[in-house]
């Protein structure tokens, strides 16, 4: 009787048989008694300043810039699968898995949209869409998330649909501008383009 005790004891510790903790109870423990942990991919601190005000806007003759969000659903989704092959060539997108091969459904797009849109509102990470001048219509996208190699403090990503290729160079430079005139961060990662 005094086993079966022993043993009701240790498994209301959170002990197995083999006398370890088990991880469930460890994760358990912890979450009752230790400070919330943060994902490694949000990270530790945070990604801009509590008193920075992220721009929402970047207009040039060539293009605006604006939060992406889901009212940009369709164009969107127009704008990226037809230009997978283009997307994926572009200097950084080359080892990212994005945009998927097989492309995705526009509900599953939409749910995509919706996730940037609520990064951005959090502050873990803001993209933009590139639109034509005047227009609703997506041409491209903006990326500027926390880098996640220790590099610098700020990975940035863009793209534009393949039959406006010839504004990807104007975009990376109006962008890296904007990163240093308007953005908090001391070095943002942004793969350069060639020159042309």
């Amino acid at each position: 009787m005094e086993a079966v005790s022993a043993k009701r004891s240790a498994r209301k510790a959170g002990v197995n048989s083999r006398g370890r903790t088990s991880t469930w109870w460890r994760c358990a423990r912890n979450a009752a008694t230790d400070p919330a942990v943060v994902s490694p991919a949000v990270g530790a601190k945070p990604f801009v300043p509590d008193d920075f005000d992220p721009p929402r806007e970047l207009e040039l003759p060539e293009f605006r810039l604006v939060p992406l969000g889901p009212q940009h659903n369709e164009s969107d989704h127009a704008a990226w699968t037809s230009s997978i092959a283009h997307i994926r060539a572009t200097p950084g997108f080359e080892t990212w898995g994005w945009p998927p091969v097989e492309g995705m459904s526009l509900d599953a797009n939409r749910g995509d949209l919706e996730r940037h849109a609520r990064e951005f509102a959090d502050r873990t990470g803001f993209t933009f869409t590139v639109l034509s001048p005047g227009t609703e219509e997506v041409i491209g996208c903006l990326y500027i998330y926390p880098a996640k190699d220790g590099g610098g403090d700020a990975e940035v990503r863009s793209w534009v649909r393949a039959d406006v290729a010839e504004l990807d160079g104007t975009l990376h430079s109006a962008v890296s501008r904007w990163l240093v005139e308007r953005w908090p961060f001391e070095r943002a990662i942004y793969a350069d383009r060639p020159v042309t």
